[in-house]
Formats: C-alpha cells, sequence, structure tokens
C-alpha cells in the first residue's frame, strides 16, 4: 500500500506565492479556474498543512464564499505544528506534533488516499528536499509580483529536474503545469552548448 504526495502551489510569473497589497488569486480567477479547483478538491484526498497556511484556510473557508471551500471542510486535513493547540477550529483536522519528514514517509506507505499540500512552504520545501513529493502543481497566475511579492516555495531550496506531465491554460492567461520531480544530480556529460574547437 503507498499513495502519492502533491504539491499545489499557485505562483506569480517570478516564483512567489503571495503579493503584498494584491487581492485573492492576484485578481486573475476566472470560470475555468474556479471549475479547476473544484474539480480538484472534489477527489478524495487528504490535505496536509503547516501552522501558518492552516490558520490562514481556517479564517479563509469562513469569511469568503469560493466554490470548492465547503468541500475543504469536509475533507481530513492535517496539520503538523508545535504552536497550534486542540480544539483546531476547523471540522475534520487532526493536529501532528512529530517530524513531518518522517510522518509524511510512514503516511505515505500505509495509505493509498492521496495527500496534498498547498502553500506550506517550510514544510514543502522540507518535504521536496526529502524526495517525498511525487507531483509538483503550480498554477502560474499572469502576474509579476517584483518587490510585492513573498512565500516563495522554490528560492533557496533543493535542486530539481522536472517531468512535464500535464500542461493546461485556464481562462487563456492562467498556466496549470504538473511536473514530476527528480532531486537534481550530476550533470550529464554532453550536454548543454558546446564549445568551439581550440584554433
Amino acid at each position: 500500500m503507498s499513495t502519492t504526495f502533491t504539491v499545489d502551489f499557485f505562483s506569480t510569473l517570478d516564483g512567489y506565492g503571495m503579493a503584498h497589497g494584491w487581492p485573492g488569486y492576484w485578481g486573475k480567477e476566472g470560470p475555468e479556474l474556479l471549475d479547476e479547483l473544484a474539480g480538484k478538491f472534489a477527489q478524495d484526498q487528504v490535505l496536509v498543512f503547516g501552522a501558518t497556511t492552516f490558520r490562514e484556510f481556517r479564517e479563509f473557508v469562513v469569511e469568503y464564499d469560493e466554490p470548492y471551500y465547503e468541500r475543504l471542510n469536509e475533507l481530513p486535513k492535517l496539520v503538523f505544528s508545535s504552536t497550534l493547540e486542540e480544539p483546531l477550529g476547523w471540522r475534520n483536522s487532526t493536529l501532528l506534533t512529530e517530524d513531518a519528514v518522517a510522518a509524511v514517509e510512514r503516511l505515505k506507505a500505509t495509505t493509498d488516499v492521496p495527500m496534498r499540500s498547498h502553500g506550506s512552504i517550510a514544510l514543502n520545501r522540507a518535504l521536496l528536499a526529502a524526495g517525498l513529493v511525487d507531483r509538483i502543481e503550480v498554477t502560474v497566475f499572469p502576474v509579476i509580483a517584483g518587490r510585492a511579492g513573498d512565500a516563495a516555495l522554490f528560492h533557496g531550496g533543493a535542486e530539481f529536474d522536472l517531468d512535464l506531465v500535464e500542461s493546461t491554460v485556464l481562462d487563456g492567461r492562467t498556466h496549470k503545469l504538473v511536473y514530476i520531480p527528480h532531486l537534481h544530480g550530476e550533470v550529464p556529460e554532453g550536454v548543454g552548448p558546446k564549445r568551439r574547437d581550440a584554433k
């Protein structure tokens, strides 16, 4: 028995997960994007959070009315935290205080229900570096955050080679890209630009 772990990341073109002063979805949501999100979360899965993202989503589902938020309430959720305490204030949520890398490695081997983590920068960097992420799903919005950008998942993290397995354009402007990551090793010989023969 084993399952897959997907890291789900909303990103600007310059790689940021949020931008100070900008609205949700950077104001670029459209019907195809919202349908895509509703379909994604309609599937059986376990949602995995770090403490900061868990707190944010726990508030989002109360304050905002998105077509998939009720489904987020229904799905089972795991949150890794040493600061949160039960009751967690969001139904179907379980607190885990153990090391996230060890726990996810164990959970992946003992369930066949897919696992998905959205946001949670520190958590997902650690899981990526440990080789526990099977898919990276990046939704790239048509925005450059520049100096307003924050929460960059990949900046300063481990290096990866990626196999592109899905590419979709939503609403004519937003790109959904799904990759299988491989920790980057040695560069094979013979790749890259070729040097001119010395005269």
